[in-house]
């Protein structure tokens, strides 16, 4: 696992080929959301939705993506923050495949994920193809970071 972080009006959050099982992700949430309380001034349920959200992309990757392997593969998240933009994006990837579900074999209690996303942030892509997916949520109208990287060295 791989953090870096960019100085500036720009603050980002790395976390690279990241284990996609239940603990890892578990260990990247806390980092994230330890993340969102240094450099930024949410509020509780703006910060609870944003860490929801981005749990749940990576509960897609660890559940899905490489469910016909004999081992988990890896998935990577990254959030960049554009002070000009006053937007905060996250990424989560994997290199697995989608997984199609017959919608008449569906348990009712599942499949909630996708638009929990949708509804969690402004805007929510998913793409899949055959070489993985990426899974991008946005925020707009983000708060100034409360400290950039190079401050938070300082």
């Amino acid at each position: 696992m791989s953090a870096s972080e960019k100085p500036g009006t720009s603050t980002q959050f790395v976390r690279t080929d990241v284990v996609a099982d239940p603990v890892h992700a578990a260990t990247v949430r806390r980092e994230f959301s330890d993340w969102l309380g240094q450099y930024f001034a949410l509020d509780a349920t703006k910060t609870s939705d944003v860490v929801l959200a981005v749990n749940e992309a990576m509960a897609n990757a660890v559940e899905f993506a490489y469910v016909t392997l004999a081992r988990p593969g890896t998935m990577n998240v990254q959030a960049d923050y554009d002070g000009t933009a006053a937007t905060l994006t996250v990424t989560v990837t994997d290199e697995g495949a989608w997984r199609t579900t017959d919608a008449a074999m569906r348990q009712r209690k599942r499949g909630r994920g996708i638009p929990l996303m949708h509804a969690l942030a402004d805007r929510a892509t998913v793409d899949s193809s055959q070489t993985g997916t990426r899974v991008c949520l946005e925020w707009t109208h983000v708060a100034t970071p409360i400290r950039t990287c190079d401050e938070a060295r300082a």
